[in-house]
């Protein structure tokens, strides 16, 4: 069967990548597979994550590039040896420049720890997120996948689902409930979602 091939980008340990891995595993990703691990950080755990299944990686250090055009021009290379129809950004620290975004138009998807448009765009990653979200005294949150444009955080939303905000939680609980009863649950469906539109689209084309 024809599938969607998949490009992971990440910069940590993994977790959603793990999610994307797990959803593949039972069934719950049938339309895409995922044929790149692509990490900005030599000492990511999500590479083990990739090494454990069989899945390629490679890692482009932005330190290791002159240039952001630099770095780009070498994640490029990496998609286009593979093949890659669908990027995945799951926790990955960099944000790509309007140039190689417009490339890839509605085939670059993001996750993002708040419910868009609140705590999101320049400056919002991590647990700077669910601070905000604490500080503002929101009772929901969640998490968002969205399309990336060149606004970060401003492309059109594919899903989104909330989380209770509880009274005593700090960051790091907070943090964790979104990712577990959100973040894990809609990234592997959106890319389901926009992998079987683009084996549709493909297939208008005969491929």
């Amino acid at each position: 069967m024809l599938k969607t091939k998949i490009a992971v980008l990440v910069s940590g340990g993994g977790t959603n990548l793990q999610a994307l891995i797990d959803a593949q595993n039972s069934g719950k990703i049938q339309s895409g597979e995922i044929s790149l691990v692509v990490s900005s950080s030599e000492t990511a755990f999500a590479l083990e994550r990739a090494k454990k299944h069989n899945i390629p990686s490679i890692v482009v250090s932005k330190k290791s590039c002159a240039s952001q055009m630099e770095f780009e021009s070498k994640i490029q290379a990496a998609l286009t040896e593979n093949g890659i129809n669908l990027v995945v950004l799951a926790g990955f620290m960099s944000i790509l420049s309007a140039d190689f975004v417009a490339k890839w138009k509605n085939r670059i998807i993001n996750v993002h720890p708040s419910l868009i448009p609140s705590f999101c765009g320049e400056g919002f990653y991590g647990l700077r997120v669910h601070e905000a979200a604490l500080k503002s005294g929101v009772k929901i949150t969640g998490a968002s996948v969205h399309f990336v444009n060149e606004i970060p955080d401003g492309g059109e939303i594919i899903l989104q689902k909330s989380v209770p905000v509880y009274k005593n939680d700090t960051p790091e609980i907070l943090q964790k409930r979104v990712m577990v009863r959100a973040e894990w649950i809609i990234l592997p469906r959106a890319t389901e979602l926009v992998s079987r539109k683009i084996l549709k689209e493909g297939s208008k084309y005969g491929y």
